[in-house]
């Protein structure tokens, strides 16, 4: 009888053993196909771009040059591209990180006059791409007279659709009887959004937050109408400019490709689990 049990623990265990190597394998194979841009991105900064063509593009360094991010950061003017962009980037995550909130709270546990209207009417602007709206933006832009300043590249992404979305879906999972328990111990609408509502949906706000921080980041169209002076491009259009302006120097504009993400990266890697989880959760009740 023992050697009839172990026999089929044995094959069980055998076979878990497979599966489980059969899915490393799996994983490795599309973990390389994710990182192989990234090493062709490294490997294309730093080789020396003649040598390298004439060296037939092979998988590996060729004549490297290795003060080519410091040659990209000063011919590109990187270092103003970047702080602008920064500047844009945190005024655009914080205006829409509050909006978002205070709308979504207001969708999710006030009631009011057309207010499932109201929602369908927002969430319906989520599937307005930016050129609909381009031309009458920068027409009111140049209106106001904002070009070439910080409000004329941040005003029209101050709220977000899918901000008041993503965080309506958190808080509608958060259970009413919380909701009524706060109310008896005298819990006023901010009291409770900040004190209960928000630390309960973190995990959302912060995927929101990250996302939010991806886009105003990596924004090319708007800027390219809202500016028309050097002295206001922001990272992404600073890029393209190198890209045109060092022809004979492709690697140049390949290193200042990787100076321009490594804010993302960082983010990516530290935010990465809670991100998940926000998305997660925010799927579980519509």
């Amino acid at each position: 009888m023992a050697s009839e049990t172990t026999a089929p623990r044995t094959g069980l265990s055998a076979r878990r053993v497979v599966t489980a190597a059969c899915w490393y394998v799996v994983l490795t194979a599309l973990s390389v196909l994710v990182l192989f841009p990234v090493y062709m991105l490294l490997l294309r900064a730093v080789s020396n771009p003649i040598a390298y063509i004439n060296a037939g593009q092979p998988l590996r360094l060729v004549q490297p040059e290795w003060d080519v991010f410091q040659r990209a950061f000063s011919q590109g003017n990187l270092g103003r591209a970047m702080g602008l962009s920064a500047v844009v980037t945190v005024i655009i995550v914080t205006a829409q990180l509050l909006t978002a909130v205070l709308a979504a709270y207001a969708f999710a546990f006030l009631e009011f006059p057309l207010k499932k209207l109201m929602f369908v009417l927002v969430v319906g602007t989520l599937l307005l791409p930016i050129e609909v709206t381009l031309i009458a933006n920068v027409e009111t832009i140049r209106g106001l007279r904002l070009l070439n300043s910080v409000p004329g590249l941040t005003l029209p992404f101050l709220a977000t659709a899918f901000g008041i979305f993503l965080i309506r879906q958190g808080f509608l999972g958060i259970p009413s009887e919380l909701r009524d328990a706060s109310t008896l111990d005298g819990y006023g609408h901010l009291r409770f959004l900040f004190k209960v509502a928000m630390p309960m949906t973190k995990p959302i706000i912060g995927s929101f937050v990250v996302i939010s921080f991806l886009g105003a980041w990596n924004q090319y169209v708007w800027p390219r109408f809202a500016t028309d002076r050097n002295a206001w491009q922001t990272v992404q259009i600073a890029l393209r400019t190198i890209g045109s302006e060092n022809v004979d120097q492709l690697n140049v504009g390949f290193a200042a490709a990787v100076l321009a993400a490594l804010p993302l990266l960082v983010l990516l890697i530290f935010f990465q689990r809670q991100m998940i989880r926000g998305l997660t959760a925010g799927a579980v009740k519509g």
